[in-house]
């Protein structure tokens, strides 16, 4: 964990000729970023210079309102800290004002007018172009990650990948937006037909900066709505990189928007009259706090809150498979996600295997983002760090044992960092540790005497997001799929997120609304389904009489 870091080669020469065509933009900001590593420094001057609505070396963060990039005048202004380089490295992040959180709003509702009778050729194109501009400007976009949430560099490419394949899936819009016709009787015909919402919103988190903008971005759009979109207050930088590849691939003025802030800015667009439905992934208060403010508005609501995923290994898994995937969904991301591995149920015999996973976690590199052959980067701030620790000190309060501790870990390179290394805990179910989510590289070790025992223990746990199960028996398996509660579940794959052509699933606690993410429920969310009945008789209507009667139909 604490070999020196070598260095990732950057673009050097596309970093001067970009710092060149903006020169006074990084003077004005190259004091904010002093401390930071050469390899930030880099990718900070290269997002800087490249893209309009965002700064990595210490400006301000703009709004996104109708097409234009818009400096704030907000009168308070929130720090985002890089979490790997020393403390006063910043850059801003503005409350948005009432005012300028209205004109976003009228601005989607304006767009909205056109938009939503632009052809679905036409919508469909403009996916066709923003796949491609994704495609072309990833490693930006993982850049940006990198420098704000301190994903390693890897993580934030995949970060983007997940979030591009779901702008993919949604060039298919001609064949899935396709609706449904029946002559029901003679010369009469019944169809239904999908129609957009209106202005619908996206909150988003801190954990995955571009893929879950990107849910919304795409379906949200695609199908004819506007979007406004609140980014995590921590980590701007990727949506606002993603609102400029809306613009350059077509989107008009006003159907993406990105405003920025905390709870007051939540709270308008859960209240707002003109935002129709709302996206949410979060945690747990936030999104309960969303869900009951704005359904009763009668609002639509999908919120992905916190999770607590299980795996079980059996003593008949491939146990080289098994402790790969058992380490790499337990501490990649530094555990902030929430598909995140954070309980591994041991049966019987597997239990023999621990001592080998705690010395694959050890192998496990820590350091900055950017530096080559790092596995696990910081956690995104100095609270998130000391809450995990909390919890990590908690196990041996409460009567359990510490396998493998991540607290301290030293990284020279970066001695301000928010590191937490890899840990692995043996808990009950009854302990805090095991209770909450902790949200960090935290793996809980509980033991059972069976699969049944196994199966019990998940369905008691109040979340559902998803749960995986290790073996080489097909019947095993089966009995695990048909009897675990959770809505995703994993055979010999440690983090079952279903790809965007499928729905996620994930249910119980984990998840508040009736209508989940992407997928064809992705297009139920965001559309309003229109049935209509139509008469026209192929005799001339000659008859002079009313008809009073029920028509019956045969």
């Amino acid at each position: 964990m604490m070999i020196r870091p070598r260095l990732i080669p950057l673009r050097t020469s596309l970093v001067r000729g970009y710092a060149a065509a903006a020169p006074a933009r990084l003077q004005r900001n190259a004091g904010a970023s002093a401390g930071l590593s050469p390899l930030a420094q880099a990718a900070a001057e290269e997002v800087t210079a490249k893209w309009r609505g965002t700064s990595a070396l210490g400006g301000k963060t703009k709004n996104y309102i109708g097409g234009e990039f818009v400096e704030s005048k907000a009168d308070k202004w929130l720090e985002v800290r890089d979490p790997v380089s020393i403390p006063n490295h910043r850059q801003l992040r503005p409350e948005t004002t009432e005012a300028e959180f209205k004109a976003a709003v009228d601005a989607a509702s304006q767009a909205f007018k056109t938009w939503s009778t632009t052809s679905i050729m036409r919508r469909q194109r403009v996916m066709f172009d923003l796949q491609h501009l994704i495609r072309q400007h990833s490693q930006d976009i993982a850049k940006s990650i990198v420098l704000e949430q301190g994903k390693t560099f890897a993580d934030a490419q995949g970060d983007v990948g997940r979030g591009l394949q779901v702008v993919e899936t949604a060039t298919a819009i001609t064949s899935t937006l396709l609706g449904d016709k029946l002559e029901v009787a003679s010369d009469m015909d019944t169809y239904s037909r999908r129609l957009p919402l209106g202005v619908t919103a996206a909150i988003t988190p801190f954990n995955f900066p571009a893929m879950i903008v990107l849910w919304s971005a795409a379906l949200a759009t695609v199908t004819g709505n506007t979007l406004i979109v609140k980014p995590s207050e921590r980590d701007p930088g990727a949506t606002m990189i993603i609102a400029e590849l809306c613009e350059r691939a077509g989107l008009p003025p006003g159907v993406f928007n990105v405003v920025h802030g905390s709870a007051p800015t939540v709270n308008r667009i859960c209240d707002d009259p003109a935002i129709k439905a709302i996206s949410f992934v979060g945690g747990d208060k936030a999104g309960k706090h969303i869900y009951d403010r704005a359904t009763p508005l009668g609002k639509r609501v999908q919120a992905n809150l916190g999770a607590k995923n299980h795996a079980v290994i059996m003593p008949d898994a491939n146990k080289n498979l098994t402790l790969n995937a058992v380490a790499g969904a337990a501490f990649g991301a530094a555990g902030q996600r929430c598909m995140a591995l954070s309980v591994a149920v041991f049966v019987g015999t597997a239990r023999e295997w621990i001592p080998e996973l705690i010395e694959r976690a050890k192998a496990l590199k820590v350091s900055g983002g950017f530096e080559e052959h790092t596995d696990i980067g910081p956690v995104i701030s100095h609270q998130a760090k000391e809450r995990i620790e909390g919890f990590i000190a908690s196990v041996e309060e409460e009567g359990g044992k510490i396998l493998l501790d991540g607290r301290g870990v030293k990284v020279p390179e970066y001695p301000h960092g928010n590191f937490v290394g890899p840990t692995v805990v043996e808990a009950v179910t009854t302990m805090k540790a095991y209770q909450n989510e902790i949200f960090g590289p935290v793996l809980t070790i509980v033991s059972a005497d069976t699969l049944d025992d196994a199966i019990e223990i998940i369905n008691a746990n109040r979340y559902g997001n998803g749960a995986s199960i290790f073996t080489n028996s097909g019947a095993t398996a089966r009995k695990f799929e048909t009897l675990a509660d959770p809505g995703q579940i994993g055979i010999n794959v440690a983090v079952p997120v279903p790809l965007p052509m499928f729905n996620w699933s994930g249910n119980k606690g984990s998840f508040k609304g009736d209508i989940p993410f992407y997928g064809k429920s992705g297009l139920d969310f965001y559309t309003a389904r229109k049935t209509t009945t139509a008469l026209w008789p192929a005799a001339d209507a000659v008859g002079n009489r009313a008809s009073v009667h029920m028509p019956q139909i045969h």
